[in-house]
């Protein structure tokens, strides 16, 4: 049930809890554990709703700290853990599961897709798996999508790293 008072928060929640019963399906398959870091990149953005969110949480972390180097995550840390684990985004709250989508070809008929970690791939072909088997993209994006347009007016993403703030270009050294 959703408190109202924070709606990505409570978004977030609803994910959690509904990852973690697929967590537990497949932890003989699933190799993410803290450290591992290899879907941590730096082309990941949010809307700006998760933004805004992740900087009213971090606010200390992003004015004392420096982003991890460009390629990364800028919120890696030097072993390859989250600094804002709490906080993540959705994308990062169903990494490593087994994911399906559907999308329309050119024909306009409906086609479903598959994914996983390559990491995670032992174990039954995700080919082979229910649908309740697999988190199926598409209604929390929408969720997330609807309160980006109520909050902002538009559909605007972030990326991580541009949370940070930036050094005034008009500042100049002292000469």
């Amino acid at each position: 049930m959703s408190s109202g008072k924070n709606p990505v928060a409570d978004l977030h929640t609803r994910i959690d809890q509904q990852a973690k019963k697929l967590e537990e399906l497949h932890a003989s398959r699933l190799m993410c554990k803290r450290g591992c870091a290899a879907c941590c990149v730096d082309d990941i953005t949010v809307f700006r709703i998760e933004a805004d969110h992740i900087k009213a949480h971090t606010s200390n972390l992003l004015q004392s700290q420096e982003p991890a180097p460009p390629g990364r995550c800028a919120f890696l840390d030097e072993d390859g853990a989250c600094r804002i684990y709490p906080q993540r985004p959705y994308v990062c709250r169903t990494q490593g599961l087994p994911l399906r989508w559907i999308e329309e070809d050119e024909d306009w008929n409906l086609q479903e897709y598959r994914d996983i970690c390559p990491l995670n791939e032992e174990g039954e072909p995700i080919e082979d798996l229910s649908e309740e088997d697999c988190w199926t993209i598409g209604d929390a994006e929408a969720e997330l999508a609807a309160l980006e347009e109520k909050t902002h007016g538009n559909l605007q993403r972030v990326a991580l790293r541009d949370l940070w703030p930036r050094p005034n270009q008009d500042e100049r050294a002292p000469e």
